[in-house]
């Protein structure tokens, strides 16, 4: 069995710290794949294709176990995309206050010497407290959330806009589901303990 080499297929800083909670080594390389959703693409299909297409879209040298991940935010049935401005920010917590929200994640493990890719998609609730329109501007303004799906850190000041998380697990709501993870890796062979 070969020595696998551990490859991210990610350059986000928040899914490299994710990973680092599981104290492996790893690289971490920059997808070269096409994201645009598919006309009438179901949030659950989209992250699973996104997944598997940047953990196969990265190619080594040695033999790797590459991990892609790819996550879409969910209000009222419509996909939201990360909102890149204060405005923007604004408006899709302003359409999220008092309401509940869903993340759909989607995870691949691919096997460069096999070809095998083992893809699984974990989904998370958001139960958002009702929010007055100064404490949507006042977290936008402090914790300037532009590039995340949902426009909030929930790891940081973004728990104070919840009432309410649910899901298997916590790591999947900041884009990485660790215990899926886990489960997929030892199945290769890998073991985090």
């Amino acid at each position: 069995m070969p020595n696998y080499q551990l490859v991210l297929a990610s350059t986000s800083p928040y899914r490299q710290q994710l990973l680092n909670k599981l104290s492996l080594s790893f690289e971490t390389m920059s997808p070269d794949f096409d994201e645009t959703p598919i006309d009438n693409e179901t949030p659950f299909t989209l992250v699973e294709r996104l997944a598997k297409g940047k953990a196969e879209s990265c190619h080594t040298d040695k033999p790797s176990l590459v991990i892609g991940s790819d996550q879409v935010c969910v209000i009222n049935g419509e996909i939201i995309g990360k909102p890149l401005t204060p405005k923007n920010a604004i408006k899709q917590l302003t359409e999220q206050s008092g309401k509940t929200i869903q993340f759909f994640t989607g995870l691949a493990l691919h096997n460069t010497e096999t070809g095998n890719t083992d893809v699984r998609v974990d989904t998370f609730s958001v139960h958002f407290r009702s929010l007055s329109q100064q404490q949507i501007e006042n977290y936008v303004e402090k914790e300037k959330p532009y590039y995340c799906a949902g426009s909030f850190k929930s790891e940081g000041l973004g728990i104070a806009l919840f009432e309410k998380l649910e899901g298997k697990d916590p790591n999947t709501l900041v884009g990485l589901p660790l215990i899926d993870l886990v489960d997929m890796l030892e199945t290769q062979g890998v073991s985090v303990l």
